[in-house]
């Protein structure tokens, strides 16, 4: 687990963007336990909630977004949900929490789109390929995501190797961690080291074209913008009605009055009293 300088034990605050994503998934997490030993249906929610490319194609759209809150094991739990502590909170301490939370989700969404192209390009080129594929689940996507958007922002910046007291940039941790991404593609596990490469591809493209409040800021403007829009033509259609109506009330006491879109009076003729008379 890597920390920041000379305290690498040091983790950010625990608050906005972090502490919800950390909470949902330890809900998560603690709902499905305690499903697993009061019912038997645990098993059947991990299967309709984690990411499965063939179920996916047969009409389980949603669980490109679940499966980042299945978790199996409590020691790959505690160490996904502690790097997304670490890296959540070092992102939020520059960036604000809506940009830190879209770029969680498109990394997400990153990696289970690169589960599935891999998949199809299996099904139909190379069958061995998908020699066992199993299920996605976990949050790693958005962790790679967010490890990715570092060493592109923050590169420079020393982290320790925890438990190793040894400093490392920020850059080379990915490089080390996309490496041993590449190399788990040659074994059993391609499907997982593709998606985590899917995610950090994503986390690259996030930080590349979104705007410094993500999308949902970006959506909202838009769509504030597009409100005001419509509300402004609206108005200037009242306005042309309204000038039209003036004109032809005009004509029939006997006087030509024109006026422009925007119901301003055209005056080509300022000596013409035939207008007013």
């Amino acid at each position: 687990m890597p920390g920041i300088g000379s305290s690498p034990f040091a983790f950010p605050a625990f608050r906005g963007a972090t502490r919800r994503l950390i909470l949902v998934n330890l809900a998560a997490y603690f709902l499905l336990l305690i499903a697993s030993v009061a019912t038997s249906w645990a098993a059947q929610f991990e299967v309709w909630a984690a990411f499965n490319p063939v179920l996916f194609l047969h009409g389980y759209f949603w669980q490109p977004l679940t499966y980042s809150l299945v978790h199996s094991g409590l020691l790959g739990t505690l160490f996904e949900l502690l790097s997304l502590w670490f890296l959540a909170g070092f992102l939020e301490s520059y960036h604000d929490a809506n940009w830190v939370t879209s770029l969680y989700a498109v990394s997400v969404l990153g990696a289970a789109l690169a589960a599935l192209a891999l998949y199809l390009c299996g099904s139909a080129l190379a069958p061995s390929l998908l020699l066992g594929a199993h299920p996605l689940y976990g949050c790693f996507g958005g962790i790679f995501g967010l490890l990715a958007a570092i060493g592109l922002l923050y590169g420079d910046v020393q982290f320790m190797l925890f438990p190793l007291p040894i400093g490392i940039k920020a850059r080379y941790l990915v490089v080390i961690y996309a490496l041993i991404s590449i190399a788990m593609l040659f074994g059993e596990q391609r499907m997982y080291a593709f998606a985590q490469l899917g995610g950090a591809l994503a986390g690259l493209v996030f930080v590349r074209m979104a705007p410094r409040r993500g999308f949902s800021f970006r959506l909202g403007f838009a769509l504030s913008e597009s409100w005001y829009g419509v509300r402004n033509r609206y108005y200037r259609w009242k306005r042309r009605r309204a000038a039209r109506k003036f004109e032809v009330y005009m004509k029939r006491q006997g006087r030509t009055v024109k006026l422009d879109g925007q119901g301003h009076l055209l005056d080509d003729d300022p000596d013409d009293k035939k207008r007013w008379n």
